[in-house]
């Protein structure tokens, strides 16, 4: 017997609800000095404002974006798809078989037209709609899913990896559709289809032996011009109808306060306010309508801990993640006008439990626990790695200063780009800290949990290794209710508080903002907002 989770287009679906990216700073333009209304407290995750709008919808007009991370690619298996990083440009392009639908919390279809899973969960059915075509007029059928599952799981990248640890096989009976068996029960696993995977990518778009980009989303590539300007325009042939919208500009903007000024005065539509808590608040005091989010592990200190690492001892890890103060890093970094604390699902998200909350700062102990590891022969010497950029050489100082406090003796080593960081620490392996964050996903807690802590994941770049770990992340992939997820989740929290795989230092803030003429966007996984419904006031 099969669970039919939605079936049709744009019926109501009822299923309930990573890599490890790499940050170069606390903010990637520091923060201000006024007051915000999220600092040390609850940080309110959701839609703001109306997004139905009054009135009937009409044709017409251009929404123009600020890209935070502009794409230098639209190639999925070379883009992360997060909004943060050329998601949202993707998904206007190629489309996803779902999206997450937060103000239900559950999946809707998007360009599949049916999700249906077996008793057991280990078999999921996915069934294509009629007249579903790619941008160059060829099917989107069985077999060109498959061939775009296949190829985006091939590349090895962001999620890849969870995927190829979750399926079995996938199988397409005919032309319309897709089966996909589990190696285990896995309630979550429509996320992947809204995720990397779900970007459904034309088996022609190869065909001329470099990569072009034939999506079957509900625009299409009219420029681009990497590091200046994406435009796309409306499809006239797209399976859920030709877009309202006449089009959409995507441009790269330098910051949270120019883009929010860029947004209120007209020359941008939308775009993406990341971290810098102060201007959210403004935003939204403005006017501006959007979706708040919350993602934790926002900021860490990744601790090299493979072989010959001072982080090889856990006492090390332990003193580092006791000797800093999640707090003081926020009020040297951002004035303190950001969240901050070491747990790892922050307050204010589904899954932030009082009673379990992460390392509390100690620095009597972490002194103790340094003097251990110095009697057994270490010599308390370890290399901070930052990008040499004003809000990351705060941080490094900051934390410079705390751990020389309790005994250690760092040195901070400067990269000159983020290039060069995330050469060091993801290929090199030469640092013993890094800052860095996972941004987790509540839809889906277990992919970036598993990109940052899975023995096995590719990202996880510190040589965190926990037999103990891992039989616990698989104990959350196969948690078959919220509860039991819940309990997962702080066994989670609770081991990671004795190996310390990382320092937890705070969250990170993110607002999709728009103006309040832009109505009927959605916003789905790890904020990647769709506009194949979205239209403009006149």
């Amino acid at each position: 017997m099969l669970h039919r989770l939605w079936r049709g287009w744009r019926s109501v679906a009822v299923v309930s609800i990573g890599a490890l990216a790499l940050t170069a700073c606390a903010s990637a333009d520091g923060q201000g000095s006024g007051d915000s209304a999220n600092a040390g407290g609850a940080y309110a995750i959701g839609y703001v404002g109306d997004r139905a709008g009054e009135g009937d919808p009409v044709d017409g007009g251009v929404v123009t974006y600020g890209s935070y991370g502009f794409p230098a690619t639209l190639d999925p298996t070379k883009t992360l798809m997060a909004g943060s990083t050329g998601g949202t440009e993707l998904a206007a392009i190629y489309d996803t078989l779902v999206r997450y639908d937060f103000e239900k919390s559950q999946y809707v279809p998007q360009l599949a037209a049916g999700l249906e899973s077996s008793d057991d969960g280990q078999a999921w059915t996915v069934t294509l709609r009629d007249g579903a075509t790619f941008s160059d007029g060829t099917p989107v059928d069985s077999a060109a899913v498959k061939w775009s599952l296949d190829r985006y799981v091939a590349a090895k990248r962001d999620v890849a990896q969870v995927w190829t640890n979750s399926v079995a096989g996938v199988e397409t009976p005919d032309a319309k559709t897709v089966v996909i068996r589990l190696q285990r029960p896995w309630t979550d696993f429509p996320v992947l289809l809204a995720a990397g995977p779900g970007v459904i990518v034309a088996p022609s778009s190869e065909a001329s032996g470099s990569f072009t980009p034939i999506g079957a989303g509900p625009f299409t590539v009219t420029r681009f011009a990497p590091n200046e300007v994406l435009e796309l325009a409306p499809r006239a042939d797209y399976v859920g109808g030709k877009p309202r919208l006449a089009g959409l500009r995507f441009v790269p903007t330098a910051n949270a306060q120019g883009m929010f000024e860029s947004i209120r005065s007209g020359e941008l539509n939308a775009g993406y306010l990341y971290r810098n808590t102060e201007v959210i608040d403004s935003a939204i005091d403005a006017g501006l309508e959007g979706y708040r989010d919350l993602q934790g592990l926002g900021a860490i200190g990744m601790i090299n801990q493979r072989e010959g690492r001072p982080g090889a001892d856990v006492r090390v890890r332990r003193a580092i993640a006791l000797g800093i103060d999640p707090e003081a890093l926020n009020q040297r970094v951002n004035g303190g006008k950001g969240p901050a604390g070491s747990a790892m699902f922050p307050e204010g998200s589904k899954w932030h439990n009082e009673d379990v909350q992460g390392v509390t700062y100690d620095p009597d102990q972490a002194r103790e626990l340094l003097s251990q590891a110095k009697a057994d022969g270490y010599n308390g010497k370890l290399t901070y790695v930052a990008i040499n950029e004003e809000a990351s050489r705060q941080g490094a100082l900051a934390a410079q200063a705390a751990l020389n406090s309790i005994g250690f003796d760092v040195e901070v080593a400067y990269a000159n780009s983020v290039t060069d960081l995330t050469r060091r620490v993801y290929v090199d392996r030469d640092f013993d800290i890094a800052r860095s964050g996972a941004s987790l996903i509540d839809a889906a807690p277990l992919l970036r949990l598993y990109g940052s802590l899975g023995s096995t994941s590719s990202n996880n770049a510190a040589g965190y290794n926990s037999p103990e770990m891992d039989a616990l992340l698989v104990k959350l992939q196969t948690a078959g209710s919220d509860d039991a997820k819940q309990t997962a989740i702080d066994d989670i929290q609770k081991l990671a508080d004795e190996t310390v795989p990382y320092a937890v230092w705070a969250p990170t803030a993110v607002y999709t903002a728009w103006t309040p003429k832009l109505h009927g966007a959605n916003v789905s996984i790890d904020n990647v907002v769709l506009f194949d419904d979205a239209w403009m006031e006149r």
